[in-house]
């Protein structure tokens, strides 16, 4: 689900909760050592986000936030705030070639740029794939 979350709207905020849950608290933020990336480059994007990215000419950059049941990457365009809400089930994530990542929801994706010496994204990365694997069923009398 790609929204604008540029101003404050209870429908949206709303429909964020129930597709990857309510924002952790603190204290649980603290024991993961962080639920945010950095400032990450993005390299390619699917039709509809890059529509978004070519209104202005700003270097193209995302961050993502971790979520209990997902996560949500966050990017602007001219002075608005865009959110691909991705929950663990619909995300698929590897990495392509050497240097980039490759984050995709249904027809929606992006790819960001992972150069080797940038050791906080992959660190990220592995966090995002061990609480997508722990938060997906394994059996179906988990459903």
């Amino acid at each position: 689900m790609l929204v604008n979350v540029s101003y404050n709207n209870k429908q949206i905020s709303q429909k964020i909760d129930a597709e990857v849950g309510k924002p952790f608290p603190l204290s649980t933020r603290i024991k993961m050592r962080g639920i945010g990336s950095s400032k990450l480059i993005i390299t390619e994007t699917s039709v509809q986000i890059s529509n978004l990215l070519l209104l202005d000419n700003n270097r193209n950059q995302c961050n993502i936030e971790m979520r209990p049941n997902g996560i949500i990457v966050g990017f602007r365009s001219l002075l608005e705030s865009y959110a691909l809400v991705i929950p663990y089930y619909r995300l698929v994530l590897y990495k392509g070639k050497s240097e980039e990542y490759s984050i995709y929801r249904d027809n929606y994706f992006i790819k960001i740029e992972a150069r080797s010496k940038d050791k906080a994204t992959h660190t990220f990365m592995n966090k995002v794939l061990a609480a997508k694997a722990e938060a997906t069923p394994t059996r179906l009398e988990d459903l």
